[in-house]
């Protein structure tokens, strides 16, 4: 057995256990903690809390049969601020924005501000630099229902010559007005959110799911907003009833999201689990993630925001996560203008959701729209209905179906035109797919370069009904189809088993070299 420290903080730390095993231990385990026993677990991935800052402990994990030491220390801590003193309210009713927000505004820089148990009526609070907020055990932050309590965050910022512009809003990709989230995190550095608390958007209980796509006053909040930020850490906490995108970090460098848990209504709108846009140097690790859309999905915007800024999202580790019913385990896109670099996904559980690895793109994406460096490998699929899409016809905004983003005829490869360059899949086991197993579907004037597949199983269910595995024009509604490729200039598959499939296992079309063995 051998164990890591992920990351240590004022009051509490983050584990996790070194094996091939995906999200779950191979066997339960015990934790102690300077000999006392503190914890019993089963994930890869575990936290201790209620720590005392600048203090160094021995862990000790065993699982019945072998045990593993490790010795770590907590950080320092400057203050130690207890946020009631401000007057909180903990009755789920009142209002505590102000007062919490200036428990947050004069903690003294390497404080920490605590918020005890209670429920805490608030709206959007923002976070400074060199600050941690610990949310304690049966602490609830719970979000206003009214929309007009929650500023505005403006989609562009211009300075005061006119001349250059700051983008702070975003929506869908876009520099536009939104509400701002729940809590918020901008133009701030080595900021901590951690405990065993509870964000909960409360947005059942507004009017935040009606008429999603409509714009009024401004479009929705998120529960966790970053922009322009740097050391970000996410920690432990339970996010729940988001307005829209649940965690959505945007041009920040340096963001630890570690052993948190995610749960939105399957029902719910749009409200994808953790979606890292412009970021890099990005860790998603531990967390378990339930959601009404996509669980995870990679963006860097849309053709505005890359022509203008083009930051890609780059340098993503996601590890012994578990991805459960959404749209889509890992996604990346459709709003990628600015491109997804250097992706790499290992030991995840994908558990019931519409598929695995999912790559959205289409015509008029821009130059900078590159998808390359993406390595999936050692990850569980349990009735995923297709594992992996590559589709670069995605027919989303209001151009989506026309003529110049669906042609199946070539294009001129212009300014506008995306590139989609090495895809790696190793390790992988999906049973109970349905709709197919692999659909990758290239533009002719812009093939995907290259999709390696190495000791991969797929095995359909017996009782599978048909679906649309891609979502594109022309993708027919297909049922245990083995693998669809089209203008891919090199596929390999080594040791690929595909079990249960009907029809013709391979259906390949301008695909320039295949190799199989």
């Amino acid at each position: 057995m051998k164990i890591t420290l992920v990351r240590a903080m004022t009051r509490s730390a983050v584990f996790e256990l070194i094996n091939h095993s995906c999200y779950r231990a191979p066997a339960p385990y015990t934790v102690q903690l300077n000999g006392k026993t503190v914890l019993s677990g089963d994930t890869n991935v575990f936290s201790l809390f209620s720590l005392q800052p600048d203090t160094e402990y021995t862990l000790t994990v065993s699982d019945g049969s072998e045990s593993a030491e490790l010795r770590f220390a907590t950080a320092p801590e400057s203050f130690f601020v207890d946020a009631a003193r401000y007057g909180l309210v903990a009755d789920g009713k009142t209002d505590n924005t102000a007062k919490l927000q200036a428990a947050l505004s004069t903690c003294p820089k390497g404080g920490t501000v605590y918020v005890p148990a209670g429920v805490y009526r608030t709206q959007s609070l923002f976070l400074h630099s060199d600050t941690t907020l610990y949310l304690e055990k049966g602490c609830t932050l719970l979000g206003g229902t009214r929309r007009e309590d929650y500023p505005i965050l403006p989609g562009v910022l211009r300075d005061a010559k006119e001349e250059k512009e700051c983008y702070l809003g975003l929506w869908e990709g876009n520099p536009l007005d939104c509400f701002a989230g729940l809590i918020n995190i901008i133009n701030e550095a080595n900021v901590t959110i951690t405990g065993e608390g509870t964000l909960d958007g409360n947005a059942q209980n507004g009017d935040w799911y009606q008429n999603p796509k409509e714009r009024r006053i401004a479009w929705r909040p998120r529960m966790f907003f970053t922009s322009h930020a740097q050391n970000v850490v996410l920690h432990g906490v339970k996010v729940c009833n988001s307005y829209s995108w649940t965690i959505h970090p945007t041009y920040t460098d340096n963001v630890d999201i570690l052993d948190i848990r995610i749960r939105n209504s399957s029902t719910s709108p749009n409200t994808d689990g953790i979606d890292p846009e412009s970021c890099k140097n990005v860790n998603i690790i531990g967390d378990h993630v339930h959601v009404g859309d996509d669980c995870i999905a990679l963006k860097s915007g849309k053709v505005f925001m890359g022509m203008n800024c083009h930051v890609p999202c780059e340098n993503v580790t996601i590890r012994n996560c578990c991805l459960s019913r959404g749209h889509g385990g890992l996604v990346i896109g459709s709003e990628m203008s600015g491109g997804v670099k250097n992706v790499t996904v290992t030991q995840c559980l994908m558990d019931h959701t519409d598929r695995g690895l999912r790559v959205k793109t289409r015509r008029g994406r821009g130059k900078y729209a590159v998808i390359d460096g993406l390595v999936f490998r050692n990850v569980i699929m349990d009735g995923v209905l297709t594992p992996f899409v590559i589709n670069m016809f995605y027919f989303c905004d209001p151009d989506g179906r026309g003529d110049y983003v669906q042609s199946h005829e070539p294009q001129s490869v212009d300014e506008m035109t995306p590139t989609l360059g090495s895809l790696e899949m190793e390790d992988v086991t999906a049973t109970d797919a349905q709709y197919a197993g692999c659909w990758f579907s290239g533009l002719p004037e812009q093939p995907i370069e290259r999709v390696s597949m190495h000791n991969v199983t797929i095995d359909f269910a017996k009782d599978a009904r048909p679906g649309q595995a891609a979502m594109m024009c022309g993708a027919n509604a297909s049922c245990k189809l083995g693998v669809w490729a089209e203008n891919v200039r090199t596929v390999e598959l080594h040791n690929v088993k595909i079990e249960g499939y009907e029809g013709e296992r391979l259906q390949l079309t301008h695909v320039e070299n295949f190799e199989e063995d």
